[in-house]
Order: C-alpha cells, then structure tokens, then sequence
C-alpha cells in the first residue's frame, strides 16, 4: 500500500494504491465513515489483478474538506473523481463504489460515462430505486431515519462527544462489527478527529437532496427523477450481503430498468460491512464477473 497526495481544482487529494500501476485500474470509493484505508482487506486480494486506487473523498481523512452544505452535492464529488480518473490517466476504469462510493459511482457511471468502463458497487443504492423505497415509509424508510439525524444542526458534535461514542454505535448499529481490532478502532478515530472532517462528512447527507418519509405515512410529492439521465450503460455488478440492516433488498427493486446490464451477486451471513467481514467472498465475486 503505498501513499500519494495530487491537487485536483487546485485543492490537496490524498489516495493509496496497491499494485502494479501497469494493470487494468479498479477506483474504490468509499462510503460513512470510513476513508480510503478501509479498502486494504480487500485491496490486498483483488492487486494480483487490478491496479487498486482509493481516495478520501471530499471531506474525508487527508483530503480536502471545505465547511459549507453546498460544497457536497453529487455534481463536485463526482467531479473530484472524475479529475483524479482524468489526472492519473486512468479512463475508462472499473470503478466500485460501497455506501455513499455507490452513489458517487452511479454518478460516474451516469454523469461520465467514457471514463467508466465497468461498475461494480458493493451494497449501496441507485438514487431512484433508493428514493423510491425512502418515500414509501415502509422498512426502508425506517432505517434510514437516522439520516434526518445527521441533517440536523450540530450532529457532528454529539457523535464526536465522549471519544466518538455515539458515532461508533451508529457504525456498528444492528451490525457486526468483530472485524473492527483495536488498532483499526484507532485509525478511524485518528480520521475522525481531524479538524472538520466529521462535519464535513456528514455535509454529504445534509447536501443530498433525498427525502425520507415517515414510517407509516408515504410522501406523495416527491419529485419524479430524470430516467434518461440516471441510466447506467456499463456491464454493472451488484453484490449483495443480504444481512445489512441500514440498505434493504427493496432499496434496489427495479435496478434493472436503469441498469440493463446487471449481474447480481448476494452474500450469506454478512451485513452492511461486508467488504471487511467476508473480503475473499467479495474478491471472488469480483474476479469471477471480470474474468
């Protein structure tokens, strides 16, 4: 794993790579709260093949992370990754993206989609299948209120109270976090704690323009999503662990009519950090589906 720093619009970018940089390019974005060393399990296991390349993304750990909402809005942060793809002479790559690294990857995918030459996320939404399930008020909508947590003013400050405490029950929530050693705990902690990147971190969530209903009472006025622009043209593969608790299966109903080229893949007996919990399982899937 090596380290690198790049200005991209004039602003310092940090990433890590692993492997030779003469294979084929696999760029993987990372979701809340992690950052770009939360790609190393799996990194390690997808090298002998991929030139791996995983940013912080705006915001996040090392890298540029501006104060204000309106510096989050899906256009910048797929912008950032477009110029990184453009400034390392990487298009068109494989891209992957898990969490919020899935919806900046749809965006490539969507929004430039020369650079992409395959798309492959890893239990995280497309925006209109997402908003779809969010706006019903039915399970989906259950688990994800704690997203209008985040939004409220101040939130930053109760999960860093007490050494990050609610920020790490928030992380392990319903989830299984054994994969998560004392030393790792450390490192995240270490991200977390830089000057303004937990508030910037959850700027991406008071920057998304998702609504989330109630549950028990669906919004009718939602605003209907663009169809020919949220299309994803590219070979996609959807893996899929089947116990996450904060995405639900029916986040992703109807994928496929935004995604004729879908493979789905599900994983038994992992949840929403499955890339940590079962790392061969995923690298496997990976590799098979890219041959």
């Amino acid at each position: 794993m090596q380290s690198h720093h790049i200005h991209l619009a004039g602003h310092p970018f940090h990433y890590l790579t692993w492997g030779d940089p003469g294979r084929p390019p696999l760029l993987m974005l990372h979701g809340f709260p992690e950052y770009s060393a939360a790609w190393d399990e799996l990194a390690t296991r997808l090298c002998d093949r991929f030139f791996c390349i995983a940013p912080d993304q705006r915001g996040y750990g090392q890298s540029w992370a501006p104060p204000e909402v309106g510096d989050y809005t899906a256009s910048k942060l797929v912008s950032d990754m477009a110029e990184l793809i453009d400034s390392l002479g990487l298009a068109p790559c494989t891209v992957l993206g898990h969490d919020w690294g899935a919806a900046v990857a749809y965006g490539l995918a969507m929004m430039t989609p020369d650079l992409v030459a395959r798309l492959i996320i890893v239990n995280g939404v497309h925006p209109a299948p997402f908003q779809r399930a969010l706006a019903a008020g039915g399970a989906q909508s259950e688990a994800s209120q704690y997203i209008l947590f985040l939004r409220q003013e101040g939130s930053e400050d109760i999960l860093a109270a007490n050494d990050f405490e609610k920020l790490t029950g928030l992380f392990s929530a319903k989830m299984d976090l054994a994969w998560m050693t004392p030393e790792k705990r450390t490192a995240y902690k270490r991200e977390w704690a830089r000057p303004g990147r937990l508030k910037a971190m959850i700027n991406w969530y008071r920057a998304s323009p998702l609504h989330v209903a109630a549950p028990g009472a669906p919004l009718e006025d939602v605003p209907a999503l663009p169809r020919d622009r949220l299309m994803v043209p590219h070979p996609h593969l959807l893996i899929w662990a089947k116990d996450d608790t904060a995405l639900l299966p029916e986040a992703t109903d109807g994928l496929e009519d935004f995604a004729p080229a879908l493979t789905r893949i599900e994983i038994d007996g992992a949840d929403h950090w499955v890339c940590h919990q079962k790392p061969d399982d995923v690298a496997r899937a990976i590799l098979d589906w890219t041959g």
